[in-house]
């Protein structure tokens, strides 16, 4: 082992001592030993044993662990370390501008344990709550993850949908407005991906030579039908060739594997069309199919609808009428009630659902019965100069570790609406997760039921739950389930929204917004939405203030 190699070592040795919070001596040990190996003119490896602890700013109990990394290769203090250390919290080590006390901060009193979470934790304003993270080191952090994250091989759609219009003008400027088409993972509106996938209608021997620029991309992969470039930013960038009507070339590109492998199986009616089609429509009228959108691509199932009868009309951004699930300077959000409310307004929307965190979120500011009755008082007055505009009492409640609500019955009744939500003790089993959402959905005050699974995309799995059972729950007490549309929730997934249709449960598209810029993740959900057989009828946001308001009378369970 090299004296770099063992310099590295004990430098994360000494950051993981400090993240647990270790004797300060021993951080500073091994990091001035990291220090001093790092510069040293020659060679440990050459350095007899008893002359490790003469070398200036190395002591005894660190020549033991460089002795140990010279003769194993390996140091069992720092393996140890690792041990005890999620995964998520040592990556964290690799983004500009936070150090080990910091992380401790973020692992041991916030309880965040990925740079996702962060991340998510970053744009619900939740840091500045804490000593040492002002707004200034908040927004810093975004940066510094949004550039981690984009490095990583898979991006959130939300994240390729900003860099898109980018792309497709400048292949456009390259080949032509019409002999570029997107496909792929985006055209599906995949929940991630990890590339942008574009059908360009020219052969590769006149793509490639347009891309051999000043600073041309790293080329990562050739084949016969296609080039993987990775950009500057480190997007992937796949362009398919085609010199056949390019949409032939788009069908098969957009299709995930298992829906073009269903399609394949299924007879020919008109072989000729078939093979002669120019168009998408003309090759599912080849079998005899309805038109299928590209984003339900995704599974074998959507290929059941063989009848000439059209798939439902999909739900779209503009079918939403109202906001559910928002949060303000009441609790962790960054724009007060009447600043989100006017935001509503602009955008066309007859209600909002105020729904701030409960008194058991203290990481957010949650509210107790103090400040719910003052926040209600608050609602009242802003609904009297807002109107016809109404504001909704609500409340994020956090759905205790046994399954009860953190307000009395009492409190609880003083809302209009209960969203219940997990936020606490997410390391569940299926059968503890299951218990725990089932009472939740039982009690009498729950209306709606918060991101089912708690997951975060590409950072955080959510705890496992029995999708059919919680679905089956909610039917048999009238419990909406939400759709959050955060870009890094959208939980339920979509996979699962048929399933609740089939039991007649109402599914609701929320922005979960901590900002007014939030109430822009709608989109994200629609476009999730959209992979299903959601329509607006079976949207909760999607219905007027006054079919909302008679879903309220109607749907009271106390």
């Amino acid at each position: 082992m090299d004296n770099a190699s063992i310099a590295e070592q004990l430098k994360l040795l000494s950051t993981l001592l400090d993240i647990h919070g270790a004797n300060p001596f021993s951080v500073k040990s091994y990091g001035a030993a990291a220090f001093a190996v790092d510069k040293l003119p020659y060679s440990l490896n050459q350095t007899p044993r008893e002359k490790l602890q003469t070398i200036r700013g190395i002591g005894k109990s660190v020549a033991k662990a460089i002795e140990e990394l010279l003769d194993t290769g390996k140091l069992l203090l720092l393996e140890e370390q690792i041990r005890q250390t999620p995964p998520g919290v040592i990556e964290m080590l690799q983004l500009k501008g936070l150090g080990p006390k910091k992380i401790h901060a973020i692992w041991k009193e916030m309880g965040i344990e990925s740079v996702g979470e962060l991340l998510y934790a970053c744009q619900e304003n939740r840091l500045v709550a804490y000593k040492g993270f002002g707004a200034k080191t908040q927004q810093s952090l975004i940066e510094s993850i949004q550039f981690f994250l984009q490095h990583q091989g898979q991006l959130l759609y939300a994240e390729a949908d900003a860099i898109y219009p980018a792309i497709e003008n400048y292949l456009q400027q390259l080949f032509g407005p019409a002999n570029v088409a997107v496909t792929g993972a985006f055209r599906r509106q995949a929940l991630t991906l990890e590339e942008l996938e574009f059908v360009v209608a020219e052969p590769l021997s006149s793509i490639k030579p347009k891309f051999n620029t000043a600073h041309p991309p790293a080329l990562l992969e050739e084949t016969e039908q296609s080039l993987l470039y990775e950009l500057k930013n480190g997007l992937r960038l796949r362009l398919y060739s085609t010199e056949q009507p390019l949409a032939r070339r788009l069908f098969w590109t957009t299709g995930s594997p298992e829906f073009l492998e269903a399609y394949e199986l299924l007879p020919t009616r008109n072989n000729n069309l078939f093979v002669n089609a120019c168009s998408e429509e003309e090759l599912f009228e080849a079998k005899e199919l309805p038109f299928i959108a590209a984003c339900k691509r995704e599974r074998a199932s959507v290929l059941q609808y063989r009848s000439k009868q059209p798939l439902p009309s999909p739900i779209e951004t503009s079918s939403i009428r109202g906001l559910i699930h928002a949060h303000s300077t009441w609790s962790d959000g960054s724009n007060t009630i009447e600043e989100m409310a006017s935001a509503c307004i602009e955008k066309g929307w007859e209600y909002m659902v105020i729904s701030d965190h409960s008194a058991s979120a203290s990481y957010a500011n949650g509210l107790n019965a103090e400040r719910v009755a003052a926040q209600h008082q608050e609602i009242e007055l802003l609904n009297s100069k807002l109107a016809p505009f109404k504001i909704y009492r609500s409340i994020e409640s956090d759905i205790l570790s046994d399954g009860s609500l953190d307000y009395s019955p009492e409190v609880l009744a003083s809302f209009d609406l209960v969203i219940a939500s997990v936020h606490s003790q997410l390391g569940m089993s299926e059968e503890k997760a299951n218990t725990r959402l089932v009472k939740a959905i039982e009690n009498p005050y729950t209306r709606i039921l918060g991101h089912p699974t708690g997951r975060l995309l590409l950072s955080r799995k959510g705890y496992p739950i029995d999708h059919q059972k919680i679905i089956d729950a909610c039917a048999a007490n009238g419990v909406v389930i939400e759709l959050n549309a955060h870009p890094r929730r959208l939980d339920l997934d979509w996979s699962w929204i048929d399933s609740a249709l089939e039991k007649k449960v109402l599914i609701s598209i929320n922005p979960d917004a901590h900002s007014t810029q939030g109430l822009e993740d709608v989109r994200y959900g629609v476009l999730a939405a959209q992979k299903s057989c959601l329509s607006a009828k079976e949207n909760l946001s999607s219905f007027s203030l006054i079919a909302f308001e008679q879903w309220l009378q109607r749907k009271k369970r106390y």
